[in-house]
C-alpha cells in the first residue's frame, strides 16, 4: 500500500486472466495454442483436431468477459474480432457466433452442445464444462 496525494493506493498484480475458455466436456484436451483460440473464436477453424464440428458461444460485444477474452487471452481488440467474423460471414465463408446475453446461458449452452467453445469470468467447481488454458 501507497500513500499518495491523501489517497491510499493499492498495488496488486493478476496472475490469472479474468476470463477462462471453457468447452463442452467431450472435447479432447486441456490446453489450447493461442493462435488455435484466436482462429476458433475469429470462426477461420470450423473443426476440432478430432473431426468434430466447433460451435462458438459468445457474449455481447461490450460485456466485460468479451472484452477480456479478446485482449487477454486472445491479444486483439474486440471490434478486431467483430471485423473478422462480419467480414467471414458477408463473404460466405462462415457463420457468426451464437450470441447470448448472460454467462450462465453460455454455461449451459456450452454443457450441452457437443464441441462447444465459450467463456466466462469464473467457472464454478459443479458447473458442467471443462477449461482450456490458453498458452502462447
Amino acid at each position: 500500500m501507497r500513500r499518495y496525494g491523501g489517497f491510499f493506493l493499492i498495488f496488486f498484480s493478476l496472475h490469472a486472466a479474468a476470463v477462462e475458455v471453457i468447452v463442452n466436456r467431450g472435447v479432447a484436451g486441456t490446453s489450447l495454442a493461442q493462435a488455435s483460440a484466436r482462429a476458433l473464436f475469429g470462426m477461420r477453424l470450423a473443426k476440432w483436431p478430432d473431426g468434430r464440428p466447433v460451435q462458438v458461444f459468445v457474449l455481447p460485444d461490450d460485456h466485460p468477459a468479451h472484452i477480456a477474452l479478446c485482449k487477454e487471452q486472445l491479444n486483439i481488440y474486440p471490434y478486431q474480432l467483430r471485423q473478422s467474423w462480419d467480414r467471414l460471414v458477408y463473404s460466405g465463408l462462415a457463420q457468426a457466433p451464437i450470441e447470448v446475453a448472460t454467462e450462465e446461458a453460455l454455461i449451459s449452452r456450452v454443457a450441452t452442445t457437443p464441441g462447444a467453445l465459450g467463456y466466462v469470468r469464473k467457472v464454478k467447481q459443479n458447473d458442467p464444462v471443462k477449461v482450456l488454458h490458453v498458452v502462447e
